[in-house]
């Protein structure tokens, strides 16, 4: 029998083109305004200007660390809630948090009232993880890669004209921060409206998938089949029902299956970096606005560019970002070097940021240091992405940035927050910097232990590499039968 139209939807097949178009032009469209928040650079000299007149202290031991703080407590509860409720209720739930974060900024007078704000902001950032697997859910498979393209081009272009619009009007127009927090309201406004008519998808990953004739109940469960006498008990059968469930989730199995993910070199170095650098890179992205009101406190307001260097940071993360899929090298064999290469280089533009009394030396240095990172990010992506099943790089993504999260907040309790040493800024920059050094002799390191390895199989033996060794470039050179690599759910 041919499968009715519902059967169709739910199996993911592709929308008729008109109804791609829209939706491909609607979603862009709302990725793009949910990004415009020209006041969001001028948080910090906000706080610290003559419109709150908080204390540097305040703001960097007492209000930035709750941040961090509400990410961890909020980004795992975020991501399951995100596949139940299959995205839209998650996307709401960011607008609203959105527009809770602002009227605190701009109705807030207190120490509480922004800690409150930086709460809100940290459900925000959490729930970014539903607009990204959000496209997926209403698409073929043969378009994810234009959707994710199409999607991300949306974001990055709502960032950078939101800085250079909040740029324009702080430095031309001569708008003071607080009516550009007005504005950024506004956008809000505008960006929740949006969402309430986003589609609801019928199906996402984890919880609402598809029901397979496999799965459709049939044939008693792995664990029924174990434990027969015990499963018939009448008191026992909802239990051993509820553990069979659970035991037979993708969720469930799909976690079991990291352990072996561990143990494929590739996917664990490029994990490791994931986890380590990015919680190095929102150290600084989180306090580098702080530096800078520290090295240049102008009370000219109209002489603060910190809109303006977001936005040249955004545009040179977007280049980088698009000429790492040009770089052809067999990452099984440079991968260490080129992270240390890259990890050294920020290590050099963190010293140059902190020891510096020249404001634009500081811009620059930023402006270098998200490129950089931002050039490894597509990489780091391919490699964990490339021998993994849809559903499985999902997961590894969000256990690698829950891990990133944890070390971060470890880091902010003890150095930044006021109940452990609550360093000044400037001494917290030489811990960070300390801290990229010690990964850049760590990826050196490595990459002289790869290269003495290598040298050798290439000297007594001419043994072709694994599957999980390949570089990109031999990737895309495999045939269209690829056998399996002894992981569950990790594509050859």
């Amino acid at each position: 029998m041919a499968p009715t139209k519902v059967d169709a939807e739910k199996l993911g097949a592709p929308a008729p083109e008109k109804s791609w178009r829209f939706l491909v032009f609607y979603l862009c469209f709302y990725g793009f305004m949910v990004q415009m928040r020209p006041g969001e650079s001028f948080v910090t000299p906000y706080l610290l200007g003559p419109d709150r007149n908080f204390t540097q202290e305040q703001v960097t031991n007492e209000i930035t660390p709750v941040l961090t703080y509400s990410y961890m407590a909020v980004l795992v509860p975020i991501f399951l809630l995100t596949d139940y409720l299959r995205y839209k209720p998650v996307l709401i739930l960011q607008s609203l948090s959105y527009l809770s974060a602002w009227m605190l900024l701009v109705f807030g007078t207190n120490i509480l009232s922004m800690q409150f704000m930086e709460f809100f902001f940290g459900i925000t950032m959490a729930a970014r993880v539903a607009y990204s697997s959000y496209i997926f859910s209403l698409v073929s498979p043969a378009r994810y890669q234009r959707m994710a393209g199409y999607s991300r081009s949306s974001v990055l272009l709502g960032v950078f004209i939101s800085s250079v619009l909040g740029q324009v009007c702080v430095t031309v127009a001569k708008v003071p921060f607080v009516t550009l927090h007005y504005i950024s309201l506004g956008f809000m406004v505008f960006g929740l409206v949006l969402t309430l008519f986003l589609k609801r998808p019928r199906r996402s990953l984890f919880f609402n998938r598809p029901h397979e004739s496999v799965c459709s109940g049939a044939s008693p469960s792995e664990l029924d089949q174990m434990n027969p006498g015990e499963a018939k008990r009448p008191g026992g059968e909802p239990w051993w029902r509820f553990l069979a469930v659970c035991r037979d989730s993708t969720l469930v199995q799909m976690l079991l299956e990291l352990g072996d993910i561990v143990r494929v070199p590739q996917l664990r170095l490029w994990s490791l970096w994931w986890v380590l650098n990015f919680a190095g890179y929102y150290l600084i992205v989180y306090y580098i606005h702080i530096l800078w009101n520290e090295v240049n406190p102008t009370p000219d307001s109209s002489k603060v560019y910190n809109g303006g260097v977001d936005a040249a940071s955004t545009l040179l993360g977007a280049l980088t970002s698009f000429s790492a899929g040009f770089v052809k090298i067999r990452w099984a064999v440079w991968s260490e070097l080129v992270i240390g290469s890259v990890t050294v280089l920020q290590a050099g533009l963190i010293l140059l940021m902190y020891t510096t009394s020249n404001i634009w030396v500081c811009y620059v240095s930023l402006v270098l240091f998200r490129g950089f990172h931002q050039f490894l990010v597509p990489i780091a992506t391919f490699q964990i992405a490339s021998s993994l099943t849809k559903e499985l790089c999902a997961l590894v993504f969000g256990v690698n940035t829950f891990f990133a999260t944890i070390l971060k907040t470890i880091v902010i309790a003890i150095v930044a927050d006021k109940r452990g040493l609550g360093l000044p800024v400037r001494s917290q920059f030489r811990i960070y910097f300390g801290y990229f050094t010690v990964l850049a002799v760590a990826y050196f390191s490595g990459a002289v232990y790869t290269a003495v390895r290598h040298c050798r199989q290439s000297r007594f033996q001419n043994v072709p590499l694994a599957n999980e060794l390949r570089s990109p470039v031999e990737m895309s050179e495999k045939t269209q039968n690829p056998k399996d690599d002894g992981i569950t759910g990790v594509r050859a």
